[in-house]
């Protein structure tokens, strides 16, 4: 059953998990480790007062705000858009690159390091993947070819997507050899190869035409996609920790799977039935209100792996979809542009409302400031779990935050 706004998202018990929660992480990530020096000397020049979390949520406005200008000059992906601003997006990848990368470094740095940190972490990356995945797709002028389009959007949000589902069956988060990092470097070429030769370079054919260059990123998502979903199946259905195999919560592997097709399915659905094409006349906006969406599921994912607890299949998000469906099953008893505005308007304010109040839940349970760091070098917080009495048993809530710890 869903939850009422004004309910608690996280029980006593939950809370109590989550503070108990240890951080797991293993990466052979190739980028990952040549980077390393760049990222450590970043780090050394933050302000010390700097809180991690404010780090973290400042690249996001950035990637963001850089990501919106693209999509302003080219909603319909067909439009070639400015080389500028293929640039600036490019430049706000970057930015969030690379102070993602360091956020973690600074919580430990600052002796701040706790499990909201990843939890805000993750979320970020969730609602980055969205427009970072797009924003490529605007790129390559890929609204000429909206099948490859939505399964470009798609197939990175369902990555990222199984990549925390197995992290829920096994308790650890896989990094491959080639794995975010890389894919977040290559879309900063696809977005510099657009700058300095413009969208229209991605048209240009080679072997008497039969091939246009565009053609290698379907290709490489494809074949790493497929690579990489392979590696997740092998961990979710053989590398269970729980009793009998199951989730780090107790619950079936396959579990997780119904939330997010009931994201992917009406999404697919909705885009072959709609008698108006909404679709193809604004995939930006369609793939961005049901990208939310995937990215309220997946933080709903990663909240029931932080506190072992069974994950819900109905999710207010899911509202937006909804509407849209039932306007189809009603012969588009209103226009589905404004529908899809509703559900856009409708899953911005849901992610919102949840981020902020997860937030604050733990931050109240934790005694921590979201975006401040009360005593920047000082110890980690002590914090005494609810079970615990007249404090004489106290736990250091200790967590690394993301991969980069």
């Amino acid at each position: 059953m869903m939850k009422l706004y004004k309910e608690r998202l996280l029980s006593d018990a939950q809370l109590k998990r989550l503070g108990e929660h240890q951080y797991s992480c293993q990466s052979v990530s190739i980028l990952d480790k040549l980077l390393q020096p760049y990222w450590n000397w970043l780090t050394s020049k933050v302000p010390i007062w700097l809180a991690p979390n404010l780090i973290t949520i400042l690249g996001l406005i950035v990637n963001i705000v850089t990501a919106l200008i693209l999509i302003w000059f080219s909603p319909d992906a067909k439009q070639e858009a400015p080389r500028w601003a293929c640039g600036l997006c490019g430049f706000g990848l970057f930015v969030y690159q690379s102070l993602d990368a360091i956020d973690g470094k600074q919580a430990r740095r600052t002796g701040t390091a706790n499990p909201l940190g990843e939890l805000f972490d993750h979320g970020c990356d969730s609602i980055s993947t969205v427009f970072v995945a797009l924003s490529a797709c605007i790129a390559v002028q890929l609204g000429y070819y909206p099948g490859w389009m939505f399964f470009q959007c798609f197939c990175a949000m369902t990555l990222f997507y199984c990549a925390h589902w197995q992290t829920y069956v096994s308790g650890t988060l896989r990094f491959g050899r080639i794995d975010v990092t890389e894919a977040q470097y290559t879309i900063m070429g696809i977005l510099l190869l657009s700058t300095i030769f413009g969208p229209s370079v991605w048209s240009t054919k080679f072997f008497s035409g039969t091939v246009c260059l565009w053609y290698l990123i379907p290709l490489s998502t494809l074949i790493c996609g497929l690579w990489s979903l392979y590696q997740s199946i092998i961990v979710i259905f053989t590398g269970g920790v729980g009793k009998n195999g199951s989730t780090v919560a107790g619950t079936s592997v396959l579990s997780p799977v119904i939330p997010f097709s009931m994201v992917l399915v009406p999404a697919f659905i909705i885009y072959q039935k709609s008698t108006q094409h909404v679709y193809e006349e604004h995939p930006a906006l369609y793939i961005l209100a049901f990208g939310l969406v995937a990215a309220k599921v997946t933080n709903r994912l990663v909240v029931a792996h932080m506190t072992k607890s069974e994950m819900d299949y109905m999710d207010w998000s899911l509202l937006g979809p909804t509407m849209l469906f039932l306007n189809q099953y009603f012969n588009t008893f209103i226009k589905e542009y404004y529908i899809l505005w509703l559900c856009m308007i409708w899953v911005i304010v849901d992610l919102l409302r949840y981020c902020y109040q997860i937030c604050q839940e733990i931050c109240d349970f934790l005694h921590v400031e979201l975006f401040r760091i009360p005593y920047p070098g000082g110890p980690q917080r002590v914090v005494t779990l609810p079970s615990e009495k007249n404090g004489t048993n106290l736990k250091s809530v200790k967590s690394r935050k993301s991969k980069h710890y």
